[in-house]
C-alpha cells in the first residue's frame, strides 16, 4: 500500500470508528460512573499495547524529556479530557456534545498558528472550518437541549476536554517524530488509567458498578477500537499530513454517527442532515484545497 493510499484509509477509519464512541461511551455509563468507565478502557488498552510493544521489540524512550512529553499527553490527551468528556456526556444529549466538540478544529488551527509555523492560517482554511462547524449545527440543530442546572457545566466540560486536546495534538506533532504511534499511545494511557481509576475510587462509589454485557462490550469497544487503533492510526498520520486536516475528522464524526442511526435504527435522512452533511463535506473540502490536491496528485 503506498503512503497516500494509506493515509486516505486510516483517515476514513478514525471517522468511522470515532463515529461510533459518543454511543458506545453512552452505553458503558448506563451501569458504570464515568471516571472508572473511562480508567476501565484506557488500562485494558494500555495492557494490550504493552504486550504488543513487548513482543515486536519496540523501544520505549524514557529520558527526562520524553517522561515530560507522557506525563503532558496523559494529562492534557486522556486523564482530564476523558474525565470530563463522560461526565459531560451523563448531562448534555449527544447533539450537543457533537456540536461543542466542533471547538476543536478551531482549537487545533488557533494552537498551529502559534506553535506550528509550517501551518500557517489562511482565509481557506478559515472558511472551511467555519462552514464544517456550521454544517455540524444545521445537523444536530433539532437535538440541541438542555435537560438539568447541570447542564451548563456539561456543556464547559466538553468544551474544555476538546481545547485541551487540541493543545495536546500540537504537542505531539512537534515531540514525537521519532517516536513509535504504540509508545505514544501506551505511556499516556497507562498514566491516566492510574489516574482515573485512583480518582474514582476517591469520588464514585464503585461497589455499585454493575458489570452488564453492556458495560464489558463497551469497555472492550472503546479499548481496542475506539483507543488503540484510533489514536495509533491517529499519531502515525499526525507524521504525514498537517494537524488541521487531521482535526477536520470531528466535523466528519457527527456525520457517521448519524449514518449509524439509518443503518442500525432504521432512521431517515431528512434535508436538514443532508444540508448540513453537505456543509461539512464542503468545508473541509474548502479548508484543504491545496493540501488534498498534493495527497492525491502524489506518487
Amino acid at each position: 500500500m503506498t503512503e497516500r493510499s494509506k493515509i486516505i484509509v486510516l483517515y476514513i477509519l478514525i471517522c468511522l470508528i470515532w463515529g461510533s464512541t459518543w454511543l458506545v461511551i453512552k452505553i458503558g455509563l448506563e451501569t458504570m460512573p464515568p471516571l472508572f468507565a473511562a480508567g476501565c478502557r484506557f488500562a485494558l488498552a494500555s495492557v494490550i499495547l504493552f504486550a504488543y510493544v513487548k513482543i515486536k521489540g519496540i523501544t520505549i524512550p524514557f529520558d527526562a524529556r520524553m517522561k515530560k512529553f507522557y506525563a503532558t499527553v496523559a494529562f492534557y490527551s486522556f486523564a482530564v479530557p476523558f474525565a470530563l468528556v463522560y461526565w459531560g456526556e451523563q448531562h448534555i444529549s449527544s447533539g450537543l456534545t457533537a456540536v461543542l466538540f466542533g471547538i476543536y478544529p478551531f482549537s487545533v488551527a488557533l494552537f498551529s498558528y502559534f506553535f506550528l509555523p509550517a501551518e500557517q492560517l489562511n482565509p481557506s482554511k478559515i472558511a472551511g472550518i467555519v462552514l464544517g462547524f456550521a454544517g455540524v449545527f444545521v445537523i444536530f440543530a433539532n437535538d440541541i437541549s438542555m435537560t438539568s442546572t447541570l447542564s451548563v457545566w456539561g456543556m464547559a466540560a466538553v468544551v474544555t476536554s476538546a481545547v485541551m486536546q487540541a493543545y495536546s495534538v500540537i504537542v505531539i506533532k512537534r515531540e514525537a517524530h521519532n517516536v513509535s504511534p504504540f509508545v505514544t499511545l501506551l505511556m499516556p494511557s497507562a498514566l491516566s488509567s492510574v489516574a482515573l481509576i485512583a480518582a474514582s475510587l476517591a469520588f464514585e462509589n464503585v461497589a455499585a458498578v454493575t458489570v452488564t454485557s453492556g458495560a464489558v462490550f463497551s469497555i472492550m469497544y472503546l479499548a481496542i477500537i475506539g483507543s488503540i487503533v484510533t489514536f495509533v492510526s491517529y499519531f502515525w498520520l499526525l507524521k504525514h499530513i498537517e494537524a488541521v486536516l487531521l482535526s477536520l475528522s470531528a466535523f466528519v464524526t457527527p456525520i457517521i454517527a448519524v449514518a449509524l442511526g439509518v443503518v442500525l435504527k432504521d432512521e431517515s435522512i431528512s434535508s436538514q442532515m443532508a444540508a448540513g452533511s453537505a456543509c461539512v463535506l464542503a468545508g473541509i473540502v474548502i479548508a484543504n484545497a491545496a493540501d488534498l490536491r498534493r495527497l492525491l496528485t502524489k506518487k
